[in-house]
């Protein structure tokens, strides 16, 4: 367990150090490129609008993660049991994750004007459900044929073998693939915040940054971002030791 928090927090420490002494080494002002050691006044400063932008980030962050799940998990299940369905939906499925979702955001914005909240939800849904449909799809996909054979010969629905079978087997790729899409959700959210500008969450904080040349605020940002994803990694961490800790190889 201490090394399981140690090194980690060791490498952050080790990371922040670099970046400090990289700065000093060039002689950079917090106006070219903020140091940490700028960050924390500027975390002080701005810390009630850090903590209601960071909750707005944050909730909008996970309802579209919830909702990639679901979609993911239906898509998955879909072309996990049907050849037919995955040869007709892969292409359409990597296609449309080929399209930078900056080019989506102006057009979800124009759709629906106004709805921010729906907004940003929607495009941290459509960054972050690719990688979860596909991993339930290649579990599904690659479930030995004699456990479908002989449950279906006992009378058992497609969705009874996804709940006993395929679903337990399919665990280790769904929250390895989850931990993927946590980043990318976080990603889309930001990208709504910036690109389409609604005065909310975190991207609007960092806007502000940005057209006041603060960088010790933008950098702050960045940070308070990188914790809220690492935040919600560890959360995805805790759920797979939790519900498919029987997969994790035990150390020598």
């Amino acid at each position: 367990m201490i090394r399981k928090i140690g090194v980690p927090l060791a490498a952050i420490v080790i990371f922040l150090i670099l970046w400090e002494l990289l700065v000093w080494a060039n002689g950079w002002p917090n106006y070219k490129m903020a140091s940490p050691s700028d960050l924390w006044p500027a975390f002080w400063q701005y810390r009630e609008l850090f903590l209601i932008q960071g909750w707005e980030t944050l909730w909008r962050t996970v309802v579209g993660l919830g909702l990639a799940v679901i979609v993911g998990i239906l898509l998955g299940m879909v072309m996990g049991f049907s050849r037919t369905m995955r040869e007709a939906l892969y292409p359409l499925l990597v296609g449309f994750n080929a399209i930078p979702k900056a080019t989506v955001v102006p057009i979800i914005a124009l759709m629906f004007v106004g709805q921010h909240d729906l907004n940003t939800i929607l495009i941290a849904f459509m960054i972050s459900f690719f990688p979860i449909a596909v991993s339930v799809s290649i579990g599904l996909s690659t479930l030995e044929p004699e456990y479908r054979d002989i449950l279906r010969s006992l009378g058992a629905s497609n969705l009874t073998i996804f709940w006993k079978i395929a679903l337990p087997k399919t665990l280790p790729e769904f929250f390895g693939a989850l931990k993927v899409s946590v980043t990318l959700a976080f990603i889309g959210t930001n990208l709504m915040e910036i690109v389409s500008p609604h005065g909310r969450g975190l991207g609007a904080l960092f806007d502000s940054g940005k057209t006041n040349a603060d960088f010790p605020l933008m950098f702050a940002v960045l940070l308070a971002l990188a914790a809220l994803g690492i935040a919600l990694y560890y959360v995805v961490v805790f759920l797979e030791r939790t519900f498919a800790g029987w997969a994790e190889r035990p150390e020598h």
